[in-house]
């Protein structure tokens, strides 16, 4: 499939979805990617705009998964939260910074307080910390190494961007290679550490002061948990609130 402008090929669907939610009107757009009617290759020509039947609701929060700066500064002029699948609360501006810049651009007033910072946090909770740590480092191997190209990884660029210029080459390497358990291998203890929370209760417990110090002045609003048990999520729950 053509790449084409994926930054763009966001703004329109973006502005489409809320105007479908609106319903001031009769559904009509026209940009580089999407027209509406479609008038492109293959229209008949009869196509005519149509008001949706379905009252959605206009105040329907719009989420992006942004991780690389352009796509982040994109979240922050024109959606209402983004999901980084990775995030330290160390490196925060990683993110946050392109996010702001975003929001500055779209000049509308809001800040960090009205924009849902929501990462994806990896959650392995036991007395055993190599495991708990092993636990989730296929995940990241898979991600860091092989989502994308040699020349071109944005979730490989993420970890460089963060700190582990080369351990994400390692990973990369390895993986590209058919070495699964090797790129698993080669993934930080240190990054599993920053970007999610395993171990003991206590651990957790303590890793979550990080994490409730950036949503003080709102660098995060969410954490999304993944892999959490229900144990997990009461013990997280508790130490939040």
């Amino acid at each position: 499939m053509p790449f084409g402008k994926p930054l763009l090929r966001t703004r329109e669907y973006i502005a489409i979805i809320r105007r479908i939610l609106e319903r001031k009107a009769p559904l009509e757009f026209d940009g580089e990617h999407y027209q509406i009617p479609y008038r492109g290759p293959g229209a008949t020509g009869l196509g005519k705009p149509l008001r949706s039947i379905i009252h959605g609701d206009p105040d329907l929060k719009i989420y992006t998964a942004a991780i690389a700066p352009a796509g982040l500064r994109t979240a922050g002029e024109v959606a209402d939260g983004t999901l980084p699948i990775f995030m330290s609360p160390e490196k925060a501006a990683a993110i946050t910074a392109p996010i702001l810049e975003g929001i500055a651009k779209a000049g509308s007033g809001k800040t960090l307080a009205d924009f849902d910072l929501a990462p994806y946090v990896r959650i392995s909770m036991g007395e055993d910390l190599a495991a708990c740590r092993d636990a989730v480092r296929p995940q990241l191997a898979l991600y860091i190494g092989g989502m994308g190209a040699r020349t071109k990884n944005y979730y490989n660029d993420l970890a460089k961007r963060l700190g582990y210029e080369a351990a994400a080459v390692t990973i990369r390497d390895h993986f590209l290679a058919g070495r699964r358990k090797e790129a698993e291998a080669a993934v930080p203890d240190a990054l599993i550490d920053e970007i999610s929370l395993v171990g003991s209760k206590a651990r957790v417990r303590d890793r979550l002061q990080a994490w409730k110090e950036l949503a003080k002045d709102h660098r995060i609003t969410t954490l999304v948990l993944t892999g959490a048990t229900s144990e997990a999520l009461r013990v997280v729950a508790e130490a939040v609130s």
